[in-house]
Protein backbone atom coordinates (compact mmCIF):
# COMPACT_ATOMS: atom_id res chain seq x y z
CA UNK A 1 0.00 0.00 0.00
CA UNK A 2 1.53 3.67 -0.25
CA UNK A 3 1.90 5.40 3.19
CA UNK A 4 0.23 8.97 2.92
CA UNK A 5 0.58 9.85 6.30
CA UNK A 6 3.97 7.99 7.23
CA UNK A 7 5.52 9.47 4.43
CA UNK A 8 5.66 13.03 5.43
CA UNK A 9 8.00 12.34 8.37
CA UNK A 10 11.36 12.85 7.91
CA UNK A 11 12.71 8.78 7.28
CA UNK A 12 16.16 9.88 9.33
CA UNK A 13 14.14 10.66 12.30
CA UNK A 14 11.99 7.57 12.12
CA UNK A 15 15.37 5.17 11.85
CA UNK A 16 16.64 7.26 14.97
CA UNK A 17 13.16 6.21 16.52
CA UNK A 18 11.61 2.98 16.05
CA UNK A 19 12.27 -0.23 17.83
CA UNK A 20 11.27 -2.65 15.19
CA UNK A 21 8.91 -2.98 11.88
CA UNK A 22 8.21 0.49 11.55
CA UNK A 23 5.30 1.13 14.24
CA UNK A 24 3.93 4.59 11.88
CA UNK A 25 3.46 2.49 8.80
CA UNK A 26 1.65 -0.36 10.66
CA UNK A 27 -0.46 2.35 12.77
CA UNK A 28 -1.42 4.03 9.65
CA UNK A 29 -2.52 0.39 7.88
CA UNK A 30 -4.17 -0.06 11.12
CA UNK A 31 -6.38 2.91 11.12
CA UNK A 32 -7.39 2.67 7.58
CA UNK A 33 -9.15 -0.62 9.09
CA UNK A 34 -10.58 1.36 11.90
CA UNK A 35 -9.84 5.13 11.96
CA UNK A 36 -10.43 7.10 15.27
CA UNK A 37 -11.21 10.56 15.69
CA UNK A 38 -10.40 13.56 17.21
CA UNK A 39 -12.55 14.03 19.78
CA UNK A 40 -11.27 10.20 21.38
CA UNK A 41 -8.83 9.92 24.41
CA UNK A 42 -6.25 6.91 23.38
CA UNK A 43 -3.94 5.09 25.31
CA UNK A 44 -0.47 4.36 22.68
CA UNK A 45 0.34 1.28 24.99
CA UNK A 46 4.01 0.28 25.14
CA UNK A 47 4.69 3.62 22.27
CA UNK A 48 8.17 3.11 22.68
CA UNK A 49 10.37 6.33 21.75
CA UNK A 50 6.89 8.11 20.74
CA UNK A 51 7.41 7.75 16.94
CA UNK A 52 3.16 6.06 17.10
CA UNK A 53 2.10 8.38 19.43
CA UNK A 54 3.09 11.70 17.71
CA UNK A 55 1.25 9.95 14.81
CA UNK A 56 -2.00 9.60 16.47
CA UNK A 57 -1.68 13.30 17.50
CA UNK A 58 -0.62 15.00 14.30
CA UNK A 59 -2.53 13.02 11.63
CA UNK A 60 -5.95 12.36 13.49
CA UNK A 61 -5.69 14.79 16.63
CA UNK A 62 -6.56 12.53 19.12
CA UNK A 63 -5.33 13.54 22.85
CA UNK A 64 -2.52 10.56 23.50
CA UNK A 65 -1.24 9.17 26.42
CA UNK A 66 1.77 7.89 25.34
CA UNK A 67 2.99 4.79 27.68
CA UNK A 68 5.69 2.90 28.11
CA UNK A 69 7.83 1.20 30.39
CA UNK A 70 12.04 1.45 29.06
CA UNK A 71 11.83 4.60 27.46
CA UNK A 72 12.09 7.60 29.82
CA UNK A 73 8.78 10.03 29.74
CA UNK A 74 11.08 13.33 30.15
CA UNK A 75 13.21 11.90 26.43
CA UNK A 76 9.78 11.11 25.32
CA UNK A 77 8.44 15.26 25.63
CA UNK A 78 11.38 16.15 24.51
CA UNK A 79 10.73 14.42 21.34
CA UNK A 80 7.21 15.76 21.23
CA UNK A 81 8.06 19.09 22.32
CA UNK A 82 10.50 19.45 18.88
CA UNK A 83 7.24 18.01 17.19
CA UNK A 84 5.40 20.82 18.25
CA UNK A 85 2.66 18.88 20.47
CA UNK A 86 1.69 19.89 23.54
CA UNK A 87 0.64 18.52 27.18
CA UNK A 88 -2.63 19.39 25.83
CA UNK A 89 -2.11 17.26 22.77
CA UNK A 90 -0.16 14.11 24.33
CA UNK A 91 1.08 13.15 27.73
CA UNK A 92 3.97 10.93 27.89
CA UNK A 93 3.95 8.37 31.06
CA UNK A 94 6.01 5.71 32.40
CA UNK A 95 4.06 3.03 33.13
CA UNK A 96 4.14 -1.35 33.47
CA UNK A 97 1.28 -2.98 31.19
CA UNK A 98 -0.03 -4.89 34.47
CA UNK A 99 0.25 -1.84 36.65
CA UNK A 100 -1.82 0.70 34.33
CA UNK A 101 -2.55 4.58 36.23
CA UNK A 102 -5.73 5.25 34.97
CA UNK A 103 -9.16 5.17 36.19
CA UNK A 104 -11.73 2.55 34.77
CA UNK A 105 -13.76 3.62 31.51
CA UNK A 106 -10.86 6.55 30.88
CA UNK A 107 -10.14 5.92 27.21
CA UNK A 108 -11.66 5.78 24.22
CA UNK A 109 -9.50 3.64 22.48
CA UNK A 110 -6.22 1.72 23.16
CA UNK A 111 -3.44 1.54 20.44
CA UNK A 112 -0.85 -1.02 20.76
CA UNK A 113 1.59 -1.72 18.18
CA UNK A 114 4.01 -4.20 18.19
CA UNK A 115 4.64 -4.42 22.14
CA UNK A 116 1.10 -6.67 23.01
CA UNK A 117 2.57 -9.81 22.63
CA UNK A 118 4.95 -8.96 25.39
CA UNK A 119 2.11 -9.12 28.15
CA UNK A 120 -1.24 -10.08 26.07
CA UNK A 121 -0.79 -13.46 25.35
CA UNK A 122 -1.91 -14.35 29.36
CA UNK A 123 -5.05 -15.21 28.88
CA UNK A 124 -6.25 -12.74 31.82
CA UNK A 125 -3.87 -9.78 31.13
CA UNK A 126 -6.92 -8.10 28.97
CA UNK A 127 -9.91 -8.81 31.23
CA UNK A 128 -8.04 -8.07 34.39
CA UNK A 129 -5.17 -5.13 33.49
CA UNK A 130 -6.72 -3.28 30.04
CA UNK A 131 -10.30 -4.00 29.11
CA UNK A 132 -11.42 -1.90 32.40
CA UNK A 133 -9.62 1.43 31.49
CA UNK A 134 -11.84 1.39 28.00
CA UNK A 135 -15.57 2.92 27.87
CA UNK A 136 -18.39 0.94 26.98
CA UNK A 137 -18.14 0.50 22.84
CA UNK A 138 -14.58 1.64 22.98
CA UNK A 139 -12.15 -0.05 20.88
CA UNK A 140 -8.89 -1.61 21.46
CA UNK A 141 -6.27 -1.62 18.13
CA UNK A 142 -3.65 -4.15 18.20
CA UNK A 143 -0.63 -4.56 15.52
CA UNK A 144 1.87 -7.87 16.50
CA UNK A 145 4.24 -10.36 14.81
CA UNK A 146 2.74 -13.17 13.82
CA UNK A 147 3.02 -16.22 12.28
CA UNK A 148 1.67 -17.84 9.13
CA UNK A 149 1.17 -20.97 10.66
CA UNK A 150 2.26 -22.82 13.71
CA UNK A 151 5.98 -23.62 14.01
CA UNK A 152 6.93 -24.16 17.53
CA UNK A 153 7.09 -27.59 17.46
CA UNK A 154 9.70 -27.53 14.49
CA UNK A 155 11.05 -24.16 14.09
CA UNK A 156 13.04 -23.15 11.14
CA UNK A 157 16.76 -23.00 11.49
CA UNK A 158 16.38 -19.57 9.37
CA UNK A 159 14.36 -18.25 12.31
CA UNK A 160 17.08 -19.46 15.04
CA UNK A 161 19.74 -17.30 13.25
CA UNK A 162 18.32 -14.17 14.73
CA UNK A 163 16.29 -15.24 18.10
CA UNK A 164 16.02 -17.71 20.45
CA UNK A 165 13.34 -20.17 20.47
CA UNK A 166 12.17 -18.39 23.87
CA UNK A 167 11.76 -15.28 21.51
CA UNK A 168 9.90 -16.78 19.15
CA UNK A 169 7.44 -18.51 21.48
CA UNK A 170 5.72 -14.51 21.40
CA UNK A 171 5.29 -15.18 17.90
CA UNK A 172 1.56 -16.20 16.86
CA UNK A 173 -0.78 -17.30 14.26
CA UNK A 174 -4.43 -15.36 13.86
CA UNK A 175 -6.23 -18.59 15.49
CA UNK A 176 -3.91 -18.65 18.73
CA UNK A 177 -4.91 -15.20 19.52
CA UNK A 178 -8.45 -15.59 18.53
CA UNK A 179 -8.10 -18.21 21.36
CA UNK A 180 -6.41 -15.55 23.80
CA UNK A 181 -9.20 -13.25 23.20
CA UNK A 182 -12.00 -15.08 23.37
CA UNK A 183 -11.23 -16.37 26.86
CA UNK A 184 -12.04 -12.83 28.48
CA UNK A 185 -15.78 -11.79 28.53
CA UNK A 186 -17.02 -8.66 27.54
CA UNK A 187 -15.04 -8.19 24.52
CA UNK A 188 -16.22 -8.56 20.79
CA UNK A 189 -13.62 -9.50 17.86
CA UNK A 190 -14.36 -7.27 14.99
CA UNK A 191 -11.21 -7.57 12.89
CA UNK A 192 -8.22 -10.21 12.57
CA UNK A 193 -6.64 -9.66 9.43
CA UNK A 194 -2.63 -9.94 7.84
CA UNK A 195 -1.49 -6.85 7.32
CA UNK A 196 -0.48 -5.79 3.99
CA UNK A 197 2.79 -4.00 4.62
CA UNK A 198 5.25 -6.67 5.94
CA UNK A 199 8.01 -6.46 3.51
CA UNK A 200 8.10 -2.55 3.64
CA UNK A 201 7.95 -2.45 7.20
CA UNK A 202 10.29 -4.93 8.18
CA UNK A 203 13.03 -3.03 5.36
CA UNK A 204 12.98 -0.05 7.18
CA UNK A 205 14.07 -1.46 10.08
CA UNK A 206 16.65 -3.72 8.55
CA UNK A 207 18.17 -0.64 6.80
CA UNK A 208 18.48 0.82 10.53
CA UNK A 209 22.15 0.77 12.43
CA UNK A 210 21.75 0.05 15.75
CA UNK A 211 22.72 -3.63 17.07
CA UNK A 212 18.95 -5.08 17.46
CA UNK A 213 18.37 -4.47 13.68
CA UNK A 214 21.93 -5.89 12.63
CA UNK A 215 20.51 -9.00 14.61
CA UNK A 216 17.76 -9.28 13.07
CA UNK A 217 19.32 -9.37 9.70
CA UNK A 218 20.66 -12.67 9.23
CA UNK A 219 17.40 -14.65 9.87
CA UNK A 220 15.57 -12.11 8.02
CA UNK A 221 18.09 -12.35 4.85
CA UNK A 222 17.76 -16.36 5.56
CA UNK A 223 14.46 -16.50 3.80
CA UNK A 224 12.85 -16.33 7.72
CA UNK A 225 10.11 -14.03 6.88
CA UNK A 226 8.17 -16.92 4.29
CA UNK A 227 6.73 -17.81 8.00
CA UNK A 228 5.76 -15.27 9.68
CA UNK A 229 3.33 -12.45 9.28
CA UNK A 230 2.36 -8.95 11.05
CA UNK A 231 -1.57 -9.72 12.57
CA UNK A 232 -4.05 -6.53 12.97
CA UNK A 233 -6.72 -6.91 15.80
CA UNK A 234 -9.81 -4.57 16.46
CA UNK A 235 -11.56 -5.37 19.98
CA UNK A 236 -14.53 -3.46 21.06
CA UNK A 237 -15.82 -3.43 24.61
CA UNK A 238 -19.19 -4.80 24.93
Amino acid sequence: MKYIKSEKYDMNFIKECIMGPNPMKLLEELLMLHPISPVETVLDLGCGKGVTSIFIAKEYRAKVFAADLWISPSENKKRFDEMGLTSHQIVPIKAEAHDLPFAEEFFDAVISIDSYHYFGLDKNYLGQHLLPLVKQGGHILIVVPGLKKDIHNNIPQEMLLSWSAEDIQSFHDIAYWRQIIEATQGVEILLTEELTGFDECWNDWLACDNEYSVGDRKAMEAGAGKYMNLLAMVLRRK
